[in-house]
């Protein structure tokens, strides 16, 4: 009888010992989700301060007055309809292009109408100076509104390029770009003949 019990006993002791070994998988299989959840927030993290820094642009003047916050619900500013010579060769192209401005508020809408002659002015050479490729593509769309917007925010002491036909105003600092007026420009028609 004495041989059995101690036949017993090693049993005993191996259902003791396979726990062990599945606690230290289970403590290391949850080090490295651990591990991994950390890697990828920080991750996230970086990656949204590099598209944070992406949406502000080099130039600063428009994407700063795109993070500008409105204090009520938008408000818009058309303009009339503008028929533009085209600079493809030979002059026979034409574009009609109507523009929306947003702008922060109803006041700030106010203070562009008083430049709107100059406002006008301005996006049509810059149209002008497209050709009918250039307009067609999605890429030239969205750079003709990022020159709108820039110049739209002249007036108001913007940065002009040094290329470009207005007065160069002032340099303004990233905290005064804040506060332009126009923070979006929209297309309400684009036609290309």
């Amino acid at each position: 009888m004495a041989t059995k019990p101690e036949a017993a006993k090693p049993e005993a002791d191996e259902p003791v010992k396979k726990p062990a070994k599945g606690k230290k998988k289970l403590i290391i299989i949850l080090a490295v989700v651990l591990l991994l959840a950390l890697v990828g927030g920080v991750a996230f993290y970086f990656i949204s301060k590099q598209r944070a820094a992406a949406l502000e642009g080099a130039d600063g003047a428009p994407a700063a007055a795109a993070h500008a916050v409105p204090k009520g619900p938008p408000v818009y500013l058309p303009l009339d309809n503008m028929v533009v010579n085209l600079a493809d060769p030979g002059g026979e192209k034409v574009a009609q292009v109507g523009i929306t401005l947003q702008v922060l508020d109803a006041k700030a809408g106010d203070s562009v109408k008083v430049y709107l002659p100059t406002i006008r002015s301005s996006i049509l050479m810059l149209i002008s100076q497209r050709t009918a490729d250039e307009l067609l593509s999605q890429e030239g769309k969205q750079k003709l509104a990022k020159d709108i917007l820039r110049e739209t925010s002249i007036p108001f002491g913007g940065a002009a390029d040094v290329a470009s036909n207005a007065p160069k105003k002032k340099a303004v600092k990233a905290a005064d770009q804040a506060e332009m007026p126009v923070v979006g420009v929209l297309f309400s028609s684009f036609i290309v003949q």
